[in-house]
């Protein structure tokens, strides 16, 4: 017998209403309890209501109100990261764990192929799409050199791209940036978002430019693929455009980077490509899969925790 437990999702849009999907049909650990939303026609919530899962379109006031909200052990945030600060507060006062999918960053960040299985905070931040795309590859250099300066672009097709990622662009880059230097191991990093709006609509696509004091390359690469694997674990489209690119930037021709002035060493660049699951939209949207991949990836490991422990409130036994 598998125990799973109870979630709730707040923001049906499409990172919402994507997450949801997977929730129905890759989680061994949980079961969808409640979508949350403002919109009464929203799609996600037509979705769901199809699908029979409870809804409101009252917002967080209106989840609390639901039936099932006394079992729903976890809670995943997709909608702003101006209204993620009360959501968390409504939500902590009730012991629910907190999964938060916008830029707010109000607990550790987390991306599951670094950092996982390290954090148990009551509310964790998966950083942006560009974060769980790039993040990894930074830290993978990082376990072999010094990496002084990390700068990653993300490049998303502008369809795939909803109001609340458009409001959160600002947040977006200061969130990843932090990111970069806490989880990646950057002395200083930096983050640019690209919507591009060309037709048809193009693979999600990163690029990451790294440099660190001189190192082996060839160990470089070994611990780069080998992250590539370990993300390839939950996001099974994400994999390297190209082979790793190396360049030596000797002392005396050093570069300006910011905050750091004058400097030289290895650099590394790198070309990631993100193929979406199609489960919501179309497999261009790599930066909803990245996302929501990640969350479930890390929703599942507590509720499989929780189970293990006997203390998740939203438990049902299925075959």
């Amino acid at each position: 017998m598998i125990k799973k437990v109870k979630v709730g999702i707040i923001g049906p849009g499409n990172i919402g209403t994507d997450l949801m999907i997977k929730v129905m049909r890759n989680s061994k650990y949980l079961e969808m309890g409640a979508m949350v939303g403002v919109i009464a026609s929203s799609d996600g919530l037509a979705l769901a209501n199809k699908w029979g899962i409870a809804t409101t379109s009252e917002g967080i006031e209106g989840l609390l109100k639901l039936d099932v909200f006394k079992d729903i052990d976890i809670v995943f945030d997709a909608t702003s990261a101006s209204a993620h600060p009360h959501h968390n507060a409504v939500l902590q006062a009730h012991d629910i764990q907190v999964i938060d999918l916008t830029p707010a960053a109000l607990g550790p960040y987390v991306v599951p192929a670094i950092n996982l299985d390290g954090e148990n905070a009551s509310n964790i931040n998966m950083v942006t799409c560009g974060g769980q795309a790039t993040i990894p590859l930074v830290a993978a250099v990082s376990r072999v050199a010094k990496v002084h300066y990390a700068e990653i672009v993300a490049s998303i097709a502008s369809k795939s791209a909803g109001p609340g990622t458009r409001a959160n662009i600002d947040e977006f880059t200061e969130t990843t940036c932090a990111a970069i230097e806490k989880l990646g191991g950057a002395t200083r990093g930096k983050a640019i978002i690209i919507l591009n709006p060309a037709e048809p609509p193009l693979m999600m696509r990163d690029t990451v430019y790294v440099l660190s004091e001189p190192a082996d390359q060839r160990k470089i690469e070994e611990s780069i693929d080998l992250m590539v694997s370990h993300v390839q674990e939950y996001v099974p489209g994400y994999h390297l455009k190209q082979k790793v690119q190396f360049e030596i930037i000797p002392p005396e021709k050093p570069v300006n980077l910011p905050g750091l002035g004058m400097t030289h060493g290895l650099k590394t660049s790198l070309f990631i490509e993100v193929e979406g699951a199609a489960h919501y939209l179309p497999a261009y949207a790599g930066n909803l899969d990245i996302m929501t991949s990640a969350a479930l990836a890390c929703a599942d490991r507590i509720a499989q925790r929780r189970i293990a422990a006997g203390v998740a409130r939203g438990q049902k036994e299925t075959l």
